[in-house]
This record gives structure tokens, sequence and C-alpha cells, in this order.
């Protein structure tokens, strides 16, 4: 057989829109081999082009029909990549905008006439040729083009080209070309769905009506979004999901809060609060209490939980995160409370996830979706092996509008949705005022995310009847869209119409199904009564974050150190990991086998090693977390040989629980997002964050505001994790030496979390015992620790093993080798961080010299240790000055924090109070290592000089 034969031969295989494909890539073959698929370009290596078989078909097909060869094969060539663009662009002609889109749609490319095709050519190409289909009726390629516009560009639309798994595409258009896609509805079906839509609009209007003038970011609009998550949790029933976690922001919440998560209507109506000294209060005993945190938040920030399902074969959880005005930073965290809802943590190792336990559904925002970066980022963690939740459904709210800016002003895409395609998230555009498309949409994204574990998206295109809020007037900035929408009618307007041409739905039926509505609102609210209430405070913070943390207990007994030491050098064997760093672990743990002696990454490793033997699992995340910004850490090795990885912490005899560790993407607030839902989610285990340097947590600003330092007092969720911020000044610049503690400082009340800056291996220990002792208890609370860079080697940090068999973390401690007062001082250093042990070197070198000056260190910024302060004062007889030393500029560091507190406790006293350390300054440091070294040493210079003089505690 010659080469020409068995390339034809070969070829034959193809038909129709395969052919395309085929030609399409062997097109691309051309221009770069490596350009397409291995295995295409082993094909084209071997059997050429694909001319030869398409030249015959067109030949066949020209003879049949009468036409020239030479113009039918250019038309059906063309007629192919039609149907080829009806799939990939048919989106562009699709009728998905209940209301002007505002942008206008080129959709040339899904014209026939762009191919030079007419309807008699089309009429004249068998539908075999160009579609590998058979539907009933569709016969020739003209029959095809309409059929597929009705699938890829009616009031629903799909995109799912950019994704690369030919699987998964295959697998869209099978669904969508088969019509398989499409939920059959019965009339009984389309009835209660009718329902729905009337008791989202019913419950809208009343709203509406009985809180004039009052923000509740209606849904109108987009009331289909309500029946498309109902579907999705039914769906569920029937799955072995156990629970679902969504986020949203404000558009909607209060339908989906009483509908989907079913919060009692007067429970809701209770939260408007119709003024300013009355309150409403619900008709159900035990409801009265409408804020779930100490300080509460408003209604449409709140979340819910609800079982559902109960008769069914897999009931459900439903829970929606609380959302603060941040729209889309909730992101992260859903996706956080959804993998610590799959791992199984109480066993030694890495946790075992199921997917399928949980699922999340995000809805977004159209402005905030494409405009926050954060979402991005949580989609850049959907992949990866620390973060993966096997898929999400995320719904964009498509309101046209993002409060008063249009789409021209808010983004560079033609779609809101854009964004997704770069994470290969296929897309499905859907009118809203199409119910039985829009729950297809539903049913289809279930679909798809159950069978490939990944994400999906919905953009339900809708508007906006009111404006922002109901408080402000949108036709003042978008006069031509709210012409539009003042003459389009409801979503339920517009179906029942359709059902009442269908013959469904009798004509007085609708109107008494609205009436039902609103008699059964109003009767509940008619049953509630208002109570004076003249004088409304907040909750008082709980007991348990009021009482103190000095009675927990965090020594170990030496026997379990060196065991724990002992296990942690551990290897699988024929694990061969870096020969280099084995001699650094092996030198340090035998160190303190032998010497009994632990710097920091040993105290840091037995610390985990100890919780875990508690019985608490641990879960670690960050950049570069497993190795160490500063190669300390060393908690997952690679074998030099396979790659293969091993954690030390998996190999320890006495572990009762998981020890998951991963190094993050560059990102902090999706990822610092994440662990926060992880900890909320998961309260018995110790869920800790690294930032690479302090600084990066900058990136994570609103997470810290929103939810680590404030979830608790306004929706009570409860977080115990943990931050690990690398700061000192080192010479390394603005950006490497700040890890802002003055932020944290400043949102510190309340006891909301713990501010620690701490100098030793052994203090270190304890402080992260003392953490996993809180967890899962009302005390439970977020830390947040200053760690050090250069000091994670320095032999003043190292620890004695009674340090850590003995004693527990110590808020304040004096300078080594001092006692806690002193009879001699005259002046008493108080600092916290680095430029202790830097002043403790200098002292070092002359102690006789310093005889007058006391020196203790801060360990624990907040809660501030008042009385062990008072205490040193007290037993310090001759001191006549105290003086605050910290190395940040002294608008920055603790400084504006402690100063308040400590003149306070010397306000009636003689005693004088100085602050030693930089200058204000605008940038955290100097740029300059030589500059900076100047400064440090005249830091420590100016503390260990008596002074005359300075800042008081007068006058202030």
């Amino acid at each position: 057989m010659t080469q020409q034969e068995s390339s034809e031969r070969f070829w034959k295989k193809f038909y129709g829109p395969n052919m395309g494909y085929v030609q399409e890539q062997y097109e691309l073959y051309l221009e770069n081999k490596d350009s397409v698929d291995s295995s295409l370009k082993e094909m084209f290596d071997q059997y050429g082009a694909p001319k030869e078989l398409i030249e015959g078909q067109q030949a066949e097909v020209a003879s049949n029909k009468g036409l020239s060869s030479d113009i039918s094969a250019k038309q059906l060539t063309s007629a192919i990549k039609l149907v080829e663009a009806i799939r990939r662009y048919g989106h562009l002609k699709a009728e998905i905008y209940p209301v002007g889109s505002g942008i206008a749609s080129d959709n040339t490319l899904v014209d026939p006439s762009y191919y030079n095709l007419s309807r008699d050519v089309l009429e004249a190409i068998p539908a075999e040729w160009v579609w590998d289909s058979t539907v009933q009726g569709v016969n020739n390629a003209q029959d095809v083009v309409d059929y597929l516009l009705a699938q890829y560009a009616g009031t629903i639309s799909f995109e799912y080209d950019h994704v690369n798994n030919d699987e998964e595409r295959l697998w869209f258009q099978e669904n969508i070309e088969s019509g398989k896609y499409r939920f059959p509805f019965s009339e009984k079906e389309k009835k209660e769905l009718l329902g729905k839509i009337v008791d989202v609009e019913g419950f809208e209007n009343f709203l509406a009506k009985t809180f004039v003038a009052q923000k509740r970011f209606s849904i109108e609009g987009l009331e289909m979004m309500v029946p498309i998550l109902d579907r999705i949790v039914q769906n569920s029933f029937y799955d072995e999901t156990e629970e679902i976690l969504m986020g949203m922001a404000h558009r909607g919440r209060l339908s989906v809060l009483t509908h989907i998560l079913g919060k009692p209507f007067d429970k809701l109506f209770s939260e408007f609060h119709p003024s300013a000294d009355k309150e409403l209060v619900p008709s159900s005993p035990g409801s009265r209490a409408i804020t779930y945190g100490w300080t509460g938040d408003v209604k449409y920030h709140f979340g819910a939980k609800r079982d559902v399902g109960e008769e069914k074969p897999s009931p459900t959880k439903i829970t929606l995160a609380h959302n603060p005005s941040h729209l889309e930073f909730v992101n992260p965290v859903v996706e956080g409370f959804t993998r610590a809802a799959q791992d199984f943590r109480f066993q030694k190792g890495s946790p075992e996830q199921n997917v399928n336990k949980a699922f999340s559904i995000l809805i977004h925002g159209d402005a905030a979706f494409i405009g926050e970066g954060v979402v991005a980022e949580t989609f850049n963690l959907s992949a990866l092996d620390g973060y993966r939740t096997g898929g999400t459904l995320h719904i964009i709210a498509n309101n046209l509008v993002g409060f008063t800016t249009g789409q021209r002003q808010g983004r560079s895409t033609r779609y809101a949705s854009d964004l997704a395609k770069g994470f290969e998230v296929p897309i499905i555009h859907v009118n809203a005022d199409d119910p039985e498309a829009c729950i297809s949409a539903a049913t289809l994204a279930y679909d798809y995310r159950k069978k490939f574990q990944k994400d999906v998206l919905i953009d339900l295109v809708g508007y906006r009847r009111y404006g922002h809020n109901e408080m402000d007037e949108p036709r003042a900035t978008q006069p031509k869209l709210y012409q539009s929408i003042d003459q389009h009618p409801t979503c339920a307007n517009v179906y029942a119409k359709r059902l009442q041409e269908e013959g469904i739905l009798a004509e007085n039926t609708f109107e008494e199904m609205k009436e039902a509505v609103f008699n059964k609102l109003q009767g509940i609210y008619d049953d509630m009564t208002e109570s004076v209430n003249e004088n409304p405070e907040a909750l008082p913070v709980p007991q348990a974050l009021q009482n103190g943390l000095s009675d927990i207990e965090t020594s170990v007994p030496k026997d379990l150190l060196l065991s724990l030491n002992k296990g942690l050098l551990k290897r699988p064997e024929s694990f061969q990991s870096f020969k280099k760093l084995e001699k650094i672990l092996s030198k340090r743990h035998n160190t303190f086998e032998k010497d009994e002696k632990a710097d920091w990454a040993v105290a840091e490793a037995l610390a985990y090693a100890s919780i875990l033997q508690d019985g608490i699992p641990i879960r670690i995340t960050g950049q570069d977390s497993e190795r160490g910004t500063f190669a300390h850490r060393h908690l997952m090795l690679h074998d030099v040989d396979s790659s293969d990885t091993y954690c030390p912490m998996h190999g320890l005899d006495e572990a009762k629980a998981t020890f998951d560790i991963h190094n993050s993407p560059l990102s902090e607030a999706a990822v610092l997002g994440f662990e926060y839902g992880y900890s909320v989610k998961a309260p018995k285990t110790l869920v800790v964050w690294e930032a690479q340097f302090g600084d990066f947590a900058n990136a994570g600003q609103v997470i810290f505001d929103q939810f680590i330092s404030s979830g608790r007092a306004k929706w009570d969720e409860r977080s115990n994790m943990v931050m690990l911020l690398p700061h000192g000044y080192e010479g390394q610049g603005p950006e490497h030496s700040s890890a802002r503690a003055e932020r944290f400082l400043t949102m510190a009340a309340e006891n909301n979390w713990i501010v620690a800056n701490v100098t030793t291996s052994a203090q270190f220990f304890h402080l992260l015992r003392r953490q996993a002792a809180l967890v899962d208890s009302e005390a439970a609370r977020p830390l947040v620790v200053l760690t050090p860079k250069s000091l994670l080697r320095s032999p003043r940090v190292v620890s004695t093993i009674e340090e850590f068999t003995n004693g527990k973390f110590q808020s304040l401690i004096p300078q080594p080798g001092l006692e806690l007062t002193s009879k001699k001082a005259k002046r008493l250093l108080i600092g916290t961080g680095k430029v202790m042990v830097d002043i403790q070197e200098k002292m070092s070198e002359s102690l006789e010299k310093y005889e007058d000056i006391h020196v203790v260190r801060l360990e624990q910024i907040y809660p501030f240790p008042e009385k062990k302060i008072q205490e040193v004062i007290d037993g310090c007889p001759k001191l006549q000055e105290v003086v605050w030393v910290q190395e940040e500029p002294r608008n920055m560091g603790a400084w504006n924090f402690v100063k308040e507190l400590l003149y306070r406790m010397l306000e009636n006293t003689k005693l004088e109070l100085h602050y030693v350390g930089r200058t204000e300054r605008s940038s955290p440091s100097v740029g300059d290592p030589h500059i900076h070294k100047t400064e440090q040493r005249r830091i420590v210079q100016k503390a260990l000089e008596l002074s005359e003089g300075g800042e008081t505690n007068e006058g202030n």
C-alpha cells in the first residue's frame, strides 16, 4: 500500500465536525508542530495532511447536488466553519438580556453571509457532512444551523471552548446539542416554579410597602436566583452531599435567607427597626434576639444555617456565610469552610479529603466579580492540592450596573464573567426572565461539577428594578436603562403569561397566587408587637473572653519531648533527602537530645509534635512555609532522586491527629480568608497562616479588618487561627522590616485576639501550645505573632529543656540573666522583640556598667499585662524613669498603643515616661543597610544612657 493510500484510508475515519477540528489543528501544526497535542502531532507526522478526504467528501456532495466541485469545496468548508463558529460564538447572538445590555454585540461570526453561504447552498449540504449528531427534523446544513442557533443563541448560551480538556468540551457539546441539558418540566412543575417566583416577588413587594425607604438590596430583576439555588439543593439530596456552603453579597440576600435558609419572616421583619426607640418583637417565642455577636451587624450582612431534606436519601445542611460590605472577600472564606467540611483530620498523617461531602456556591455581583482581585486569587486556589474543594458553583447576579457605574466604566471585557476563562471555567449565560432556561442552567452546572469536580459559572443576566439600595435614584445616572426597566414586566408576570398561553394557568390564578403571598406575610407582621426600647445597648463581651489566659498549663514531660525529637528524625526506608540539609537537621535535634537546648526551629517542631500527641490536628500554609522563608522549618522533605516528599510529622508514633502543611500561591487575601474559613469551620483544629514577610499581610487587610478581628463580635464566628508574621529591623528596607504591629494593636479590643512578639524558643513553644489548648472553647481567639528573622538562628533565643518541661508562657519576662525586679535600678526599659536582644548584647559587654538599668521584655502586647508591669515597677524602689524602647518609627510599632496605658499607670507617681526609638516616618524604615545600622546603634545607645528630661506623663 502506498503512503497516499494509507493516508486516505486513515483519514476516512473522520467525519463532519471532527474533520473540521482536525483540519483546524493541521493548520496550527503547519505553523508550529509543537502547538498541537502530541497525539495529533504524531498522527500528522505519519499520515500527512487530511486534505485528501475533505476533497473527496466535497466532490461527492457536489456530485449529488449538481454543484460545481470548486464552489462546493469552498462552501462545505465554510459550512463546517459556521457550525464550529456557532459553538464558539453563538453567545454573541444570544437573547440573554431581559433589558438592554448596554454593550453592542457583533455577531458577524455566526452569520452565514460572513462565510458567503446562502440558504440554498446550506440546504443542499447533507446534515451528516457538517454535524455528527442525529435529531429528528434536522436533514441538511440549514437545519443544523437553525437547530444549533436555538441551542447556543437562545435565552441560554455557553462558553466552553476555552476549556482545554477534550472530555469536558465534548461533554458540554453532547449535552447541549442533544438537548439533554433541558430540564423536562411537567405542567405541575411549571406551576410550582411560578409559585416560587411569586413567593420571592411577593416578599420583596411586601418589604417595599411595609418598610419604606429602608435598605434591603432587593433581588427584583433577578428573582430566578432563588429557584436556581433551590434546584441545586434539591439535586444534592440524591448524592453524598452533607453540607452546602454558600457565600453572597447583599443583592437578594434577604430573599435567600428566608426562602432557602428558612429564616423566619418575623425574625427578619424584627431586624428592620421601624423607629429609633422601638423594636419589633417576633410572635414566635425564643426568637427575640436579633444579633449573633455582642455588637451585631446589619440585616443584609448576616448569614444562617439550616438542616434540610430530612426525608430525602441524603439530608443536607446549608450554611450561608456572614459577609461584610467588602463584597467578594467572603469567597475564600467559604472555600475554607468547604475544605474543612471535606477533610477528616483525626488520624495520623495527612487529612483524608472527600469532595463529595460538601460543595460551595458563590454568588457574585457582576461589577465586583470582574473588579475585585480576590475573585481571581480565589479561582487560582481551585486546583491546588492544599485548597481544592472539588469544584464551586458560581453564580453572577448580573444586574448590568454596579451602584451607579455602568459596564463601560466598570470593566474592560465584554462579559463580567470573562475573568473565569483564564481559569478554564465553563460559562453558562442565561436570561433571568426565562425561568425554565435558568433551571436547565442550574442542572447542567450541577452535573458538570459533580462529574468533573471543577468550578463552573452561571451568568444570570437580569437587571436591578430599583436603585442600588432602594434609597438612591438610579434614573439620574442610568436614564436610558431605567426607561427600559420601568416598561418591563416582572419575571413572574412574564412567566405567568407564558403559562397562560400554554393553557397551563387559568387567567385569574396568577392574581390569586400574589394575593395569597401578601396575605400570609401581612398576617405574620400583624401578629408581631412593638416594644419600647429607650436605651438599646450592645450585649456584653462573653465572660470566657474577659477571663485571663494565665492558668493554661503548657509544659511537656522530658521523656515525651525526647521521644518526639527522636521521631522527627525518622525517614521512610530508601528516602534520600538532601544530605547537607539532613546534617543540619540531625545536628540541631542531636543538640536538643545531648545538650538539652533547643533553637527556634526545634522548639516550633516540638510544639507541633506535642500538639499532635494531644490529639489536635494542625494545618499550616503560607508562601514557602514548608521550608520556611528563612530556611529554618523544613517540615516537608524532598527526595533528591525521585522528588517524592515526606513530612517528618507524619512519622511520629505519638501523633493522634493529622498534620497538613502546604506552600500557598503568591496570595495573601484569598489564602488568609481561606484559612480563616477553615479555622471557623474546624474549631478543633489549630490553623496557622504564615506571611513570607510580615508586611505581606498588608495585602490581606480586608480579611483582618472585616473577619478575623471583628467576626466574633459581629457574628459570633469563632476563630482560633494563628498568624505568623516575620518582623524585625535588620537593614532589609521598608518592605521587609515591619509586620505593621500598630495595625493589629489599633484593632485590639474586647480581647478579640492576642498580639505577641516573643524572644525565646521556649516562649514560642508555650505560646503555640497555649493557643492549641484554646481550640473549640469559648475562650478561643486568633493569635498574631511577630516572629523573628535573624533571631531564628541566634544563640540568644535558645532555651534549655527545663524551660519546656516546666513553666508556661509569660506575657512579661526579665532580660535573661536578670531578676524580674531590681533594688538598684533607676531606669526601667520596656520593649518588645528583636531590639531587646540587641540591648541584651550591648549590656553583656559590661554588666557592671548598667547596674542602674533594669530591662523587661513585653512578650504579649495585647492583652496588655498591666498587673505584671505594675509588680515590676513596685519592685524597683529607686526607679526614676520608665523608658519604652522600640525599633519601629514613633508613629508605628507598639508605642501609640502602650503609651496611654503606661501614662495611666504612672499618673500618680513621680516617674517619667520616655520614648526611645526612631522618629516619626511615613515609610517603615530606611532603605540603606548602613544607615539602618547607624540608627539601630543610636537606639540601643540612647536606651542605655540615663537621660535628663524628655517625654513624660505630664500633660498627656
